[in-house]
């Protein structure tokens, strides 16, 4: 499992000449170093008594932030098993017409399942940003660089699993499979700089 490894190990992983992990389990650990950020943020601010009208909301947060980091850090692993179901897809035969409709229709599913996991990284990681606002706005102050980072590398995460889908959708047969999941992307891609700008011009240094 890569989420098994140190953090040395996942990067000597990465820069190897295997092809997975790729881009895309580097943006589900983007997002998860996102949502860890948020985390972060509302955990210094509970329990303070500067910000006891916002503990309730704090722990919310931290909470929420907490099931985002475990989801996204499964995506790790699920990203690599995605690209590897894609390749085995091609692997299969092709000598008999029978072989060859069986293989395409397996590569097709593959090449939807590649598409939808990226998708969910990017849902997820769009979600952590919202968080990010909230600890941006109403956290520790003293942490608030955190909460800018934690959005920072959110969009990194968002925009990064959308090529992700772009690259899968691109193999994809079916036009409306395509038509729904390329309406999600441009509905992310219109909103994540712009909740990014958002977030940062809240923070005064």
């Amino acid at each position: 499992m890569l989420i098994d490894k140190s953090v040395s190990q996942f990067l000597d992983a990465t820069a190897s000449n295997d092809p997975v992990p790729g881009g895309g389990s580097i943006a589900a650990s983007s997002g998860a170093t996102a949502a860890a950020l948020v985390e972060m943020v509302a955990n210094l601010t509970i329990g303070k008594k500067k910000y006891e009208d916002v503990n309730d909301e704090m722990k919310e947060i931290s909470k929420k932030a907490n099931d985002l980091r475990q989801q996204l850090l499964k995506y790790i692993d699920i990203d690599s098993e995605a690209f590897n179901r894609v390749m085995n897809a091609y692997k299969l035969p092709k000598d008999t017409e029978e072989q060859k409709i069986v293989r395409k229709m397996t590569i097709q599913n593959a090449m939807k399942y590649a598409a939808s996991v990226p998708l969910e990284v990017a849902k997820k990681s769009y979600d952590i940003m919202e968080l990010s606002m909230r600890v941006v706005e109403s956290g520790n102050k003293n942490a608030v660089t955190d909460g800018a980072v934690s959005a920072m590398m959110a969009r990194t995460a968002v925009l990064s699993a959308i090529y992700n889908v772009k690259i899968n959708l691109s193999s994809i047969k079916d036009n409306i499979y395509v038509e729904k999941v390329d309406s999600e992307v441009s509905w992310l891609e219109m909103n994540v700089n712009s909740k990014e700008k958002e977030i940062l011009g809240k923070i005064e240094l």
